[in-house]
């Protein structure tokens, strides 16, 4: 049969890669070498220690990312408190107006003083957040 300038179809299978890794070294750790060698694996979370080792030989940078449970809660109520400030300013806005269209002048300032009185207790509130903040990043979070 004549080929007539085909290629021949694919077989299947993985595509072979452009430059295969195939040169393999072999060597031995002591169990405290080991020890220190995993727990340094395992604090990198790189998914194969293969990259791992040739990130260590060829001295390229290994990321190591710890994740804090509780600074994440902390910023995520704090994140949760903000909305909720938010949602108290557009409030807010909406019982100034509907008190100056629906009451007289004279009982919509009586109503107006009452709520300029909690306002400045939430910003006091505020301040106070601010602060404990503040500490907790001063303490609790190096950088």
């Amino acid at each position: 049969m004549e080929d007539n300038g085909k290629t021949t179809p694919h077989k299947g299978g993985r595509n072979p890669k452009k430059d295969p890794a195939v040169h393999r070294y072999s060597i031995s750790l002591s169990a405290e070498e080991n020890a220190c060698f995993l727990s340094l694996y395992e604090a990198s979370r790189m998914d194969v220690m293969a990259h791992f080792i040739t990130a260590c030989i060829f001295q390229k940078g290994i990321t190591t990312i710890t994740v804090d449970k509780a600074t994440m809660d902390y910023y995520m109520r704090l994140t949760t408190l903000f909305g909720q400030f938010r949602a108290v300013g557009t409030n807010y806005n909406q019982v100034v107006k509907i008190l100056y269209r629906n009451f007289s002048e004279k009982k919509a300032a009586a109503y107006l003083y009452k709520l300029e009185k909690q306002t400045a207790e939430m910003a006091v509130l505020c301040q106070k957040i601010i602060l404990l903040t503040e500490e907790f990043e001063a303490k609790y979070l190096k950088k």
